[in-house]
């Protein structure tokens, strides 16, 4: 196989500012695919777009606010502009903050499920039919293994999460006469921004809870996520598959 599949393929990744969204990038770059990088963070991702750039690739930004629907329509409608119908999207933006269910403000609870399922469902719409038009595509989403055997003090974001997976499947079989393929991947604990910010305590013990005994690099999730943006996963299609060092092999 090629050590640059993706060569003069587009793709677009949603949270590629930074953490699995940024290693994504970089990987799907390397793999020679001309990068869309879209967040509501521009410093980051104008930050990941000189780096690819820099190691000779060609990347750009794109903001996204996936909170807000215009946000999310100018953002399409930006990268449709730029890159024509893209050869990949990844949907692998999302935020969480841990803390008891009963205790999450309802507007909280809103933002989240809209950051994490709704604004993803509304980007994807507005881009498979070009992808669909253009006759091959391929969609891949980033759940949580939250999402798929729950988490204590996530439980709206395991929701909106398993609501992806849920997605997934089921847009996958819709597309699938269409050449699309949709796939997803669901990160156990990974070393990012993100994760950094629980407290010291609770790093530790989700970290002891792993098999492996460590977190996963976020270039580990994006091996995953480049298996099935490229050309091995193409008899692939509705698939959910688990990146967690053994912590929900049972699950």
């Amino acid at each position: 196989m090629s050590e640059r599949p993706l060569l003069d393929q587009t793709a677009l990744v949603t949270g590629g500012a930074s953490g699995i969204g940024r290693a994504t990038a970089l990987g799907l770059a390397r793999a020679g695919a001309r990068v869309a990088i879209a967040d509501r963070n521009e410093a980051g991702g104008r930050d990941v777009c000189k780096s690819v750039v820099t190691a000779g690739g060609s990347a750009e930004f794109v903001a996204l606010d996936l909170t807000d629907l215009e946000s999310v329509r100018a953002c399409a409608d930006e990268a449709l502009a730029r890159l024509g119908a893209p050869h990949v999207l990844v949907n692998a933006a999302g935020w969480d903050r841990v803390e008891p269910f009963l205790e999450q403000d309802p507007a909280f609870m809103e933002e989240l499920v809209r950051l994490n399922l709704v604004g993803p469902v509304q980007l994807t719409r507005l881009l498979v039919p070009a992808m669909i038009e253009a006759g091959r595509g391929k969609v891949v989403n980033v759940a949580s293994d939250a999402g798929r055997v729950g988490s204590s003090g996530e439980t709206v974001y395991a929701s909106a999460k398993g609501g992806v997976i849920a997605f997934t499947k089921s847009l996958a079989r819709e597309t699938a006469r269409h050449a699309l393929c949709v796939n997803c991947v669901c990160p156990g604990p990974t070393d990012t921004p993100l994760f950094r910010t629980l407290p010291e305590k609770m790093q530790a013990a989700l970290t002891r809870a792993i098999p492996f005994r460590r977190l996963a690099d976020p270039e580990e999730i994006a091996a995953a996520i480049l298996f099935f943006a490229g050309p091995g996963s193409d008899y692939v299609t509705g698939q959910v598959l688990s990146v967690s060092g053994g912590l929900t092999m049972a699950g």
